[in-house]
């Protein structure tokens, strides 16, 4: 079982920048893919990056590729997703989410963090 919390939303202005933290409680955080998802007014939820285990591989949906970057320090059990360049459109309640492995499922969520982007 992986309990996930995530901190570092809030309002900031086009072109700006938010680093998103989540931190991960669990003895085997090292082997989950982790991921961030995002969720705007009226939309479903959908992927935003996520990185495996090792850091080997990663995945960017193009919206955000060149603006945002995942990693992880398996030392202190935390997923970060930092975020430059911010624009309107990436407003959304944010989510971090573990998979076991590569192929599964997400099946463990955080609460979610707002990240209010103004233009």
């Amino acid at each position: 079982q992986v309990q996930l919390v995530e901190s570092g939303g809030g309002l900031v202005q086009a072109g700006g920048s938010l680093r998103l933290s989540c931190a991960a409680s669990g003895r085997t955080f090292s082997s989950y893919v982790m991921g961030w998802f995002r969720q705007a007014p009226g939309k479903e939820r959908a992927i935003v990056a996520w990185i495996s285990g090792s850091s080997s591989s990663t995945y960017y949906i193009d919206s955000v590729k060149g603006r945002f970057t995942i990693f992880r320090d398996n030392a202190k059990n935390t997923v970060y997703l930092q975020m430059n360049n911010l624009k309107p459109g990436d407003t959304a309640v944010y989510y971090c989410a573990g998979a076991e492995r590569l192929g599964r499922s997400f099946d463990y969520w955080g609460q979610g963090t707002q990240v209010t982007v103004s233009s």
